[in-house]
């Protein structure tokens, strides 16, 4: 074999083993789930990766919590397939996912592994087992490839007396020894509790006690309302606690079907990290253009202003335009046009209706996007779909409520499954001018 074939077959083999062990670590090297506005669910044991594909499609959801590990955990043989690659495979899809731990639990529980409730030294034992159990969850969560800067989440299960002094404050001080522990490995604290019972004790003892105890960064709230949102009750906890940075766990095992896959789930609405914000929008040619607009009027040649400026700027950067953006629609830019509307299978008119203002405005990259979803191709979905549907979306590049309902509705007007979920069959639907 000649040295070049060899080198070849060298680099032949190592494409194609990094083609099966998919996604990079650097793809999957973000924090998780930073952030955040919009529906989680939490199914206990890591769901299949089948399982996951099915719901990324067709679910509301795009966080996703997962046990990893813990002496309370259950599942320890139901998610053999928890590895690295799973998380780093879930990652670059796009999920938004919660590490949880499942360790000792409140000494005036019923579990078998609890929280030591003896008081000397302001309960330093209870502070040494939770900086312990930090410690195991870091080395778990860095086994995983979880990124440094996400969220580890204790999970302190309900239902004990907060009542009872020593079950109390042992739980506050191990809970203040895993904040520390995990801040200072790098990561940002969370606590998943009842808010009738862990989190009530931790806004009280703030409150009460300021500084006697790390507070975490964020909270995880069980409190079966059957409402999405992060509304605390203002009877366990105040309302200037915790700001955009809770979860709330609103709907408890109760099975769902989304993709023809049924997991049996807790339903979660977050706001966390601040919540899903948008880099700012780029400018338009230098500036020369705005590419939101309260309406997309009809075009044609002849027309003057800023309508045609944004359509030129579309059209040179959609590569059909070279012309300067000026306002002026002359030959050269009805010419653009119809190149453009070739290329979309649409009537060559040299004209700029409805159907040609939705194929410029969403054409680019098509990612899928949900609720909770930001950035600029959230923007072009939202230009489009004000033209496609006659919406009145604002354009902000985060996918809210708002635009679900929007996307929902040109969903049913297609007879596209009316998921909320953007995929390649609402991009192209877009990038064809249907309406």
């Amino acid at each position: 074999m000649s040295y070049v074939a060899g080198r070849l077959v060298v680099l032949l083999a190592l494409v194609a083993g990094l083609l099966a062990a998919g996604p990079t670590s650097a793809q999957a090297a973000r924090p998780t789930p930073g952030g955040f506005t919009g529906y989680a669910f939490d199914a206990r044991c890591a769901p299949t990766q089948a399982q996951m594909n099915a719901w990324l499609t067709s679910s509301p959801f795009l966080g996703a919590g997962i046990y990893i590990g813990g002496s309370t955990m259950s599942c320890r043989t139901e998610q053999s397939h928890l590895d690295a690659t799973w998380v780093r495979r879930q990652s670059v899809a796009g999920w938004r996912l919660l590490p949880i731990w499942v360790g000792p639990q409140a000494s005036c529980s019923d579990y078998a592994d609890r929280i030591d409730d003896a008081p000397a030294s302001s309960y330093a034992a209870a502070g040494t087992q939770g900086r312990t159990q930090a410690a195991a969850a870091v080395r778990r969560a860095r086994a995983l490839g979880i990124a440094p800067a996400s969220t580890l989440w204790y999970d302190l299960e309900g239902g004990f007396d907060v009542a009872d002094d020593l079950c109390r404050r042992s739980a506050l001080r191990f809970l203040s020894g895993w904040t520390a522990q995990v801040k200072r490995s790098g990561y940002r604290s969370g606590v998943y509790s009842s808010i009738a019972d862990g989190i009530h004790a931790l806004d009280y003892a703030a409150l009460a006690s300021p500084g006697s105890y790390t507070m975490p960064d964020q909270v995880w709230f069980a409190w079966a309302n059957g409402r999405a949102d992060v509304a605390f009750d203002p009877a366990k906890v105040r309302g200037s606690s915790w700001v955009r940075q809770r979860v709330h766990q609103y709907v408890l095992d109760r099975p769902a079907t989304y993709g023809g896959v049924t997991l049996t789930i807790d339903r979660n609405y977050a706001v966390v990290g601040g919540g899903s914000v948008a880099p700012p929008a780029k400018r338009a040619c230098g500036g020369r253009a705005v590419l939101d607009r309260a309406d997309y009027p009809g075009l044609r040649p002849g027309r003057r202003g800023d309508a045609v400026r944004t359509a030129q700027c579309l059209l040179k950067q959609r590569g059909a335009y070279r012309g300067t953006v000026d306002g002026r629609y002359d030959k050269p830019v009805a010419a653009a046009v119809r190149k453009h509307q070739r290329s979309r299978g649409l009537p060559a008119t040299g004209r700029v209706d409805r159907r040609t203002w939705t194929t410029l405005l969403s054409a680019g990259a098509r990612p899928l996007l949900k609720e909770g979803s930001a950035g600029d191709a959230v923007r072009r979905l939202q230009r489009a779909l004000n033209v496609a549907t006659a919406s009145d979306a604002k354009v902000t590049g985060v996918f809210s409520a708002g635009t679900t309902r929007w996307v929902k509705a040109y969903q049913a007007r297609l007879r596209l499954p009316a998921t909320g979920v953007v995929t390649s069959a609402v991009w192209a639907a877009l990038s064809r001018g249907r309406v």
